[in-house]
């Protein structure tokens, strides 16, 4: 680029430094960087020995973060693109498991309570509305990551300025010319000596979103295992515990929940670390973001193929799920009960007064006697009910509590699922990847 723009750069330095652009001699960096206490510095004088002929120009008025910001934001910008097709193939696989559930009804639940049926498919669509939502934050914090560009040492471009003899035009070609080279777009346009740091606040925020949403997915399943009614794939030879021979425990799930509380929690990091840069920059941000960026990419991809595996062989019980819509059904059914009552004529207050003291009545040998639900029986032998008996069986028909679940179900994968997986068609199954976790 210097060369392009009128420095006196010759064409053999240059093919030196292409020749030996891939022979790093690390270990003479690494006994380097103990004299220099720099790493930049240590590799540069290494590469000086190995390109004697550049040696005068290499880093020519360059600070360390023209280099080391730059290649950072490359690596942000690869790892998104690492990550994504990731994500898309776990949005693939839950909402195929979705569309298999779609019609299977199932308690639903508000404050933990058994509520209004849902079906295990619809439910499903909350998972993966969480994890489209996801999918966005991150394509948009990919979306937004520009380049820091050429800026110098407090990004007055002072050094460039004065090696193009106070030519700011070609300051600026210098600028776009590298950030082009790289696959970025734009630079960004003011920097101190680094890129804002509140830009690593964006993308680590990207990252703990979809920790949340998989945190909250993996918390339902683990849920939904201690009532028998799915379970994650199980090996035959698989040891739940070291104590308790029976033990099934859900430990893909419990294993991403964990790693994705770590994850939401290193947003703290670069949260602080931006709010302490002084002035144009202080270098207490520099170990910090090496472990925080590294780590919560690390992490996200460890959650992301640990949900894989568990829909490669996710299975669910249907009969204990429908006994457990059994036993919360007739209370369920008492609304449709009182209107089936005013249709044949009978008084809405009586029979809503007659249904809430039976009803008080099971609840109380339920908790203190241990009885089945016994409502509907109590209803079939009072002689006030005896006019639409008939219809209890297609009143307590679990189908028909579910609403339009399952048409949402279909009409959300058609319209919000297929295009997010449409965008990534070109991209290999390489991503998709079957696991021993």
């Amino acid at each position: 680029m210097f060369q392009k723009l009128g420095l006196d750069i010759s064409d053999e330095q240059i093919q030196q430094l292409q020749n030996n652009i891939e022979n790093i001699d690390f270990q003479k960096a690494a006994e380097e960087e103990k004299k220099t206490r720099h790493d930049v510095m240590a590799h540069i004088h290494v590469f000086a020995e190995q390109c004697p002929l550049a040696a005068p120009i290499i880093h020519l008025g360059a600070t360390s973060c023209d280099i080391v910001d730059n290649a950072d934001l490359i690596i942000l910008k690869n790892g998104f693109e690492i990550l994504l097709p990731k994500i898309v193939q776990c949005i693939k696989l839950i909402s195929q498991f979705a569309e298999n559930t779609k019609d299977q009804p199932t308690l639903g639940f508000t404050h933990l309570q058994p509520a209004q049926l849902t079906t295990v498919g619809k439910r499903a669509c909350l998972w993966l509305q969480e994890l489209l939502i996801s999918e966005e934050a991150i394509v948009d914090a990919k979306k937004k990551l520009k380049f820091r560009g050429i800026k110098g040492t407090t990004g007055t471009q002072a050094s460039f300025l004065r090696l193009f003899n106070g030519d700011y035009e070609k300051v600026k070609q210098l600028d776009k010319l590298v950030t082009q080279e790289a696959n970025f777009q734009e630079s960004y346009p003011i920097t101190g000596q680094t890129y804002p740091r509140l830009v690593d606040v964006t993308v680590v925020s990207a990252l703990a979103i979809f920790g949340a949403a998989l945190h909250k997915m993996c918390t339902d399943l683990r849920l939904l295992a201690s009532l028998n009614e799915i379970s994650e794939p199980i090996e035959e030879t698989q040891i739940g515990s070291s104590a308790m021979a029976y033990k099934q425990n859900p430990m893909r799930s419990e294993r991403c929940c964990s790693i994705s509380r770590y994850l939401m929690n290193l947003v703290n990091n670069p949260l602080n670390t931006a709010a302490v840069q002084w002035f144009e920059r202080t270098l207490d941000d520099s170990a910090n973001r090496r472990l925080t960026l590294s780590e919560a990419f690390l992490a996200a991809d460890s959650v992301v193929r640990i949900v894989q595996n568990i829909f490669q062989g996710i299975r669910i019980y249907p009969e204990v799920i429908n006994r457990h819509i059994q036993e919360e059904m007739p209370f369920m059914a008492t609304e449709n009960i009182i209107i089936a009552v005013v249709k044949h004529g009978g008084d809405r207050q009586v029979c809503h007064e007659k249904i809430r003291t039976m009803s008080a009545e099971v609840k109380t040998e339920i908790k203190e006697n241990g009885y089945e639900n016994r409502l509907i029986e109590k209803i079939k032998t009072d002689p006030y009910f005896k006019n639409i008996l008939h219809e209890l069986p297609s009143i307590l028909d679990a189908t028909t509590f579910v609403g339009c679940a399952s048409l949402q179900v279909t009409e959300y994968i058609e319209n919000y699922v297929q295009p997010v997986l449409k965008k990534y068609s070109n991209i290999s199954d390489g991503s998709f990847v079957t696991l021993n976790l």
